[in-house]
């Protein structure tokens, strides 16, 4: 069951110009054409009600009868061009389109949305015109629109490209350095290594001095495989990290990215220290397994913690905690003062406790959590969630499900631990409770996008029951139209549907937007039966690089035996 991947700020632009559909709208919905009194109602409510229920094509349909049977109404008419789009009408899209534009034709949002859907019909021409108005227009609107049209634009990613390409060529992009990094952030995503080449030059051409330029020109050469010249260009920017603080954490980040962490932890290390600082390159060593120089920072960090800092503290804990100190680390644990990492803390108590082999002791520490009335309800909640985890990592699975159901006696219907036993269902393969309590979450929370997209995937990957699925990623869709972890679902529902080839152009975008491991093995799973084996091998051995224990991988080397 696949993870809410984390939005990128690019996302949350795309988002931005589909929050019309973010809202629950059906009251907004009844007031608006009660107040009006327009014939608009009834086949807005149909819409809104079919929207709900993941029936895309329907919510299209009734959704361009309300718009235009409502005269003026630009917000039902950009609704219904929203629905339809997401339908993947385009004929729909159309009609709703119009209707926007000749009720708000100087909407950026309509400009957006009517790039997308050229580009969708194949019509660079046309979205070249809308995004070169969009990007001449004042202020800070105008461009993220317009970035927000080529994330979602287009069935084919090349068209975007191509659009894209030809904004370059024309001059349209703005002379700022934060615009040019984030168009060309973007060309580097499309997996089109000459346009971000090109992009790179300009950027280098128009802000030479900027160190930003350089961060940019790494991350590019590190993607078409040039990683030791992008390591040469970080060092040449390491003297300015020391006067920016912001500089130096970009350069560490940087390196990381490209798996340079003792680079990344040297860079860290100079200029102030702050608690903040230390848990970076904490987190830096950790990942290299230096525990010799983990335990040298330990130790200068021991040295400074005289004052009851709880953040210090904490992290102290933590660090001891990776290097299996468990007895230290609840030490640490047990002495931060207060404030608002006293929670954290009690819970990571019990937990270190677990891992120094005191099960009884972890026990009875997380049950004080779970009784404590004077700790946050948050707090006690996730005390039952911890241990569940307890005694599913001493193998005692029934006291999981215990744990689990007991925590849900005192917080009757709590989503989070419904949506933890739905999981601990589904590892057990018990399809139908796992089910059961993702859909009471859904009862509570009907537009829960981690529900939605779990049921979804679950009866997409698990079942046979595709069109449902389909309908319940559609409503996740609805919600989040640029979340890659949806992206995916959609893309795997639609293989289950043999529908390779649109598979094929969801999985891509999802990829395109987040290199996870099992969107990789998604996506290479579709290109091996559809014949493609040499590409799908490309994407397995992705997948193996980022996460080599990955299920969906290790089910696919059993199956296909790439």
């Amino acid at each position: 069951m696949p993870a809410l991947i984390r939005i990128s700020s690019v996302l949350l632009l795309s988002l931005m110009a589909g929050e019309a559909l973010a809202a629950p709208s059906i009251a907004r919905v009844l007031d608006q054409a009660e107040r009006a009194q327009e014939p608009s109602l009834e086949p807005a409510l149909v819409g809104e009600f079919a929207l709900q229920a993941g029936k895309l094509p329907d919510s299209a349909a009734q959704y361009l009868l309300a718009a235009q049977a409502s005269e003026g109404d630009a917000g039902l008419a950009e609704r219904a061009t929203r629905i339809a789009m997401l339908a993947n009408d385009d004929a729909r899209a159309a009609q709703a389109l119009a209707l926007w534009q000749q009720r708000a034709p100087r909407s950026l949002a309509m400009r957006s949305a009517a790039a997308a859907l050229a580009m969708r019909q194949g019509k660079p021409e046309v979205a070249e015109a809308e995004l070169k108005a969009l990007l001449a227009a004042p202020g800070e609107e105008g461009w993220r629109f317009s970035l927000a049209a080529l994330v979602g634009g287009g069935r084919d990613p090349g068209v975007p490209a191509q659009v894209l390409e030809a904004l370059v060529e024309a001059d349209a992009i703005p002379n700022r350095i934060e615009v040019w990094q984030e168009f060309g952030r973007l060309a580097m995503r499309m997996d089109k290594p000459e346009l971000a080449q090109r992009m790179v030059d300009q950027v280098v051409r128009r802000f030479p001095q900027d160190p930003r330029v350089a961060l940019l020109r790494a991350s590019q050469l590190q993607q078409t495989g040039h990683t030791a010249e992008a390591v040469t260009v970080l060092q040449a920017l390491e003297p300015q990290t020391r006067t920016s603080v912001d500089l130096r954490n970009a350069v560490a980040i940087a390196y990381d990215s490209m798996n340079e962490a003792v680079a990344a932890e040297r860079v860290l290390s100079s200029g102030p220290q702050d608690t903040q600082t230390y848990g970076m390159r904490a987190s830096l060593l950790a990942k290299q397994d230096d525990a010799t120089a983990l335990t040298a920072l330990y130790t200068e960090l021991s040295r400074a913690a005289s004052k009851p800092d709880p953040a210090q503290r904490l992290l102290l804990g933590k660090i001891a905690e990776y290097l299996k100190r468990y007895q230290e680390a609840v030490d640490w644990y047990h002495s931060v003062p207060g404030g608002e990492e006293l929670s954290e803390a009690r819970l990571r108590a019990a937990n270190a406790q677990g891992l120094l082999g005191n099960q009884a002791k972890a026990l009875e520490e997380v049950r004080a959590v779970q009784s404590d009335a004077v700790l946050a309800e948050e707090a006690r909640r996730d005390a039952y969630l911890l241990e569940a985890e307890l005694r599913l990592r001493a193998g005692d699975e029934a006291g999981e499900l215990d744990a689990l159901a007991r925590g849900l006696a005192a917080y009757p219907d709590e989503n989070a631990l419904l949506y933890a036993r739905a999981l601990a269902w589904e590892r057990r393969d018990d399809i139908p409770r796992a089910e059961a309590d993702l859909r009471k979450v859904l009862v509570t929370e009907p537009e829960n996008v981690a529900a939605l997209n779990a049921l979804g995937y679950t009866l997409a990957d698990r079942t046979h029951r595709y069109q449902e699925a389909l309908e319940l990623i559609d409503r996740a869709r609805v919600a989040e139209p640029d979340n890659p972890a949806i992206i995916d679902s959609h893309g795997w529902v639609l293989y289950r549907l043999g529908r390779n080839e649109e598979a094929l152009v969801q999985l891509r975008r999802a990829y395109g937007l987040a290199k996870d491991a099992e969107i990789a093995v998604h996506l290479g799973e579709v290109l091996w039966v559809s014949g493609r084996q040499d590409e799908a091998r490309r994407y397995f051995d992705e997948a193996a690089r980022l996460d080599p224990d990955n299920r969906a991988l290790q089910r696919v080397r059993e199956t296909l035996k790439p």
